[in-house]
C-alpha cells in the first residue's frame, strides 16, 4: 500500500501522456460545456475515466502512486491554464473558434450540421435573447464556450435571462 511498484518518474510519464491524450480528445470533440453534459455525455466522460485509469498507474495501485498521479494531473491543468491565459497560440490549439451560425435573417445550413446544433437548439437560444424569429438575427455565433451570442437587425438592447451552452452530441436537459 506504501511502496511503489514501478518509478516515480514513470507515473509521471504516464499521467503526461494520458492527460495529453484526453486533451487532444475533447478539443477534436467540439465545443462542449462541462456543467451543460446530457447524461450520455457524463456516461461517456466516465467510462473514459474508466478506460484510462490502468494506463496511468500501470501495476501500481499504491497511495504514494496516487498522490503523485494526481499532482502531476493539477500541475499539468494548472499549467495548461497558464499557457492558454499568456498564450494566443496555446489558445488557439486548445479552444475551438467561434462559428457564425446564423447571418441576415438566414440559418447557415453548413455550420450548423458541422456543429451539431438542431433546430429546438438554436430556436431555444433566440427565444433566450428575446428573439422570436431567424428573420429578426443579424448574426449568432456559437462562442468556443459552447454559448450562442445573437445580434438582433434592429441594433436595440438584449434582455438575456441567463447564459445557456449549446454542443454536439444532441439535445440537452432544461
Amino acid at each position: 500500500m506504501w511502496q511503489l511498484s514501478i518509478p516515480w518518474q514513470e507515473l509521471v510519464a504516464r499521467s503526461v501522456l494520458v492527460y495529453a491524450l484526453f486533451l487532444f480528445t475533447l478539443r477534436i470533440a467540439g465545443k462542449r460545456e462541462l456543467g451543460q453534459f446530457t447524461i450520455f455525455d457524463l456516461a461517456l466522460v466516465l467510462l473514459a475515466a474508466n478506460a484510462m485509469q490502468p494506463a496511468i498507474t500501470g501495476p501500481d495501485a499504491s497511495i504514494p502512486g496516487a498522490a503523485i498521479i494526481i499532482a502531476t494531473l493539477f500541475a499539468l491543468n494548472g499549467t495548461v491554464a497558464f499557457a492558454r491565459q499568456r498564450s494566443r497560440l496555446i489558445r488557439r490549439l486548445l479552444e475551438p473558434s467561434p462559428t457564425t451560425i446564423a447571418r441576415d435573417g438566414q440559418w447557415i445550413p453548413e455550420a450548423l450540421i458541422r456543429e451539431g446544433l438542431d433546430d429546438d437548439d438554436v430556436e431555444a437560444a433566440l427565444r433566450e435573447h428575446g428573439i422570436g424569429s431567424i428573420s429578426e438575427v443579424r448574426q449568432a455565433v456559437l462562442e468556443r464556450d459552447g454559448s450562442i451570442s445573437v445580434v438582433p437587425r434592429d441594433g436595440g438592447p438584449l434582455l438575456i435571462r441567463h447564459h445557456r451552452h449549446y454542443r454536439k452530441g444532441g439535445r440537452q436537459g432544461p
